[in-house]
């Protein structure tokens, strides 16, 4: 979506606690950092770092009082509030109680329950994200998250107003739910994410533009703008794109939810890893504990920043999953997961940067590995690829045991310059990917975009087969957005736009094309199914730019589009997309203009 400016002065804190609340007004003095002058735990009426997480994960207990939460979490949010491209990171975590605290989730910041269950940790308030530091619009609200916790708002209204990589999982709303921010303003937003989640309510999606809801439980839900993708959701809207644009799939083909902390009576902590769930609906705690493997923390190394790739390579080499605790991580070399069923988990959005051309993360042929909650940056020139699953094309299956990656992010630009060539590539079979936001940076600090300052050319490459993606958000690369060569693959949700930048029609060519497709499947690939697709334009430098196609896909039969649109944001003289698919669609351009096609298979188009 269009984000509108790119950085806005902090406004007042909003959302659950208004600003010159009393709970606002205990945050402890700024001078001594945002945890008294400590800067860590222990000390009288703060969080006690019980968990052996670090100075950034504020970990609370019932025996707390509750204003002594509130200023610790109050102060995060002060740090936070538009902190868009700032090196603080946090997670607030909360043990097995009942807290009457209103928590703002501003950048980088991580809410989760450490309960078996989301009704064992209890937030008498909200959990909120709002706009009012970028003036009611919602459209950058990214890098932030919470899971595993119940939500009793006392005025019956949650508000969760996020952008790309705002995710909420196995949340239990005890009340209504609104996805768009709260007056004034604009109250743009451009999400979003919600899985494995019981709203009780109703849930309002407002100025949504697009938005995926994955096994969830809905009293109801009302709003619709572009693209709103149910999958597995009991108390959808009924399948009606594009009028309303509602894209509802009964069930989810197969899935495992994201792994999450836990700790018990005794304070014993732990990781649960949930099991494979197969045509499903509905969440996996509606009935009881979660099927799954709970691995000790004890069989984690628990990384801090300034761990080196040598010192996580050697944990791995014994056999240790990895806890990447709040901050950011040089990785000069590339992090080796060999071993089945190893779990990479990321609190506090913990971002990885490449510095030195390096892959970050590359994950062998192996069964049942998991990469979750990581921000993965380049950090230099050129980066090959970011993140790699397998090695080279393989006939392996691990259809019984994926690998699966969660809010699994890539950022290419905008916090400091560098260039990528693929973020993300897919070798091996049978993977999963639930909530990737691949991104080549639009705006961000001084002298981070540009053409040719923050230069990636494809943000996801798949090449195994059988490879499922739920929640796929690529955004303005310089060629293919996704490149898809396997066979048998599906697609639910996606959302793209291209870049905004393009400086003059020849710089964005090939052969006798003009631009890019951002969703190409390969000529070869026989099978490959898509629902619920979106794809934006904003070309923004005035230069008459167009692409002309948004979807480009082989015809034949096995290969099928189901509700797919473009969207052309820029004015007159900034150009736009041709076509929707291949060269059917009417074009969107110069001007805002929709278009809507309900099909696409074999060559032929229904609107």
């Amino acid at each position: 979506m269009l984000r509108g400016a790119a950085v806005a002065a902090a406004g007042p804190l909003v959302g659950g606690i208004a600003a010159g609340s009393a709970a606002a007004s205990s945050a402890p003095n700024a001078a001594t950092g945002p945890f008294g002058s400590s800067g860590s735990f222990g000390s009288s009426g703060h969080c006690h770092d019980t968990a052996g997480l670090g100075p950034n994960v504020l970990v609370f207990d019932p025996s707390m009082a509750d204003a002594a939460i509130q200023a610790q979490v109050d102060a995060v949010f002060a740090t936070q509030q538009s902190n868009q491209f700032g090196t603080e990171r946090f997670a607030l975590a909360f043990k097995p109680g009942t807290y009457t605290v209103d928590i703002n989730v501003g950048f980088y910041t991580h809410v989760l329950g450490l309960g078996d269950s989301p009704d064992d940790v209890v937030i008498n308030g909200h959990v909120t994200v709002d706009a009012q530091w970028l003036e009611g619009n919602g459209t950058q609200n990214f890098w932030r998250a919470a899971e595993n916790l119940s939500i009793v708002p006392p005025d019956g209204l949650e508000r969760w107003a996020v952008a790309q990589a705002g995710p909420m999982r196995r949340v239990h709303v005890k009340g209504n739910m609104t996805l768009w921010p709260s007056p004034p303003g604009n109250q743009w937003s451009s999400g979003g994410f919600l899985a494995d989640s019981v709203v009780d309510g109703q849930v309002e999606s407002g100025s949504q533009q697009q938005w995926l809801s994955r096994n969830d439980t809905f009293g109801s839900w009302t709003g619709a703008n572009w693209n709103m993708v149910f999958l597995g959701v009991q108390g959808a809207p009924a399948q009606s794109f594009p009028t309303p644009p509602y894209t509802t799939v009964d069930q989810t083909p197969v899935v495992r939810e994201k792994p999450f902390l836990t700790v018990d009576r005794h304070g014993a902590q732990h990781v649960f890893v949930p099991a494979v769930r197969r045509n499903s609906t509905g969440t996996t705690w509606a009935h009881g504990r979660a099927k799954g493997q709970s691995i000790p923390l004890t069989s984690f190394h628990v990384a801090r920043p300034g761990d080196s790739a040598a010192t996580l390579n050697q944990a791995l080499a014994r056999g240790k999953h990895l806890l990447f605790t709040p901050g950011i991580y040089a990785i000069s070399s590339p992090l080796r997961v060999d071993r089945p069923g190893t779990v990479v988990l990321g609190l506090g959005l913990a971002t990885l940067q490449s510095t030195h051309g390096n892959t970050v993360i590359e994950v062998a042929d192996v069964d049942g590995v998991t990469i979750a909650g990581v921000l993965l940056e380049a950090a230099s020139a050129h980066t090959p690829v970011l993140l790699r699953v397998g090695h080279g094309t393989s006939r392996r299956r691990h259809s019984a045991d994926p690998t699966a990656l969660f809010d699994v992010y890539a950022r290419i630009g905008g916090a400091l310059a560098g260039g990528a060539g693929i973020s993300v590539q897919v070798d091996s079979n049978d993977v999963i990917l639930d909530n990737l936001w691949l991104w080549r940076a639009d705006h961000g600090l001084d002298n981070t975009v540009g053409w040719s300052v923050n230069p990636a050319d494809t943000g996801i490459l798949v090449n195994g087969d059988h490879v499922t993606a739920y929640a796929l958000a690529v955004e303005h690369y310089q060629k293919y957005e996704v490149l898809w060569q396997g066979n048998h693959g599906s697609t639910y949700f996606f959302q793209n736009e291209h870049p905004y930048d393009v400086p003059t029609q020849s710089a964005w060519v090939h052969g006798a094309t003009k631009g890019y497709a951002a969703y190409k499947v390969a000529d070869r690939v026989t099978e490959h199914h898509a629902w619920g697709l979106g794809s934006y334009c904003f070309f923004n430098l005035n230069a008459d730019i167009y692409t002309d196609r948004a979807y480009e896909v082989p015809d034949t039969p096995g290969v099928v589009f189901t509700d797919l649109m473009t969207v052309c944001l820029n004015g007159a003289g900034g150009g736009g997309i041709l076509h929707c698919i291949n060269n059917t669609g009417d074009p969107v351009q110069n001007g805002f203009g929709t278009f809507n096609m309900k099909s696409y298979a074999n060559g032929a188009g229904t609107v």
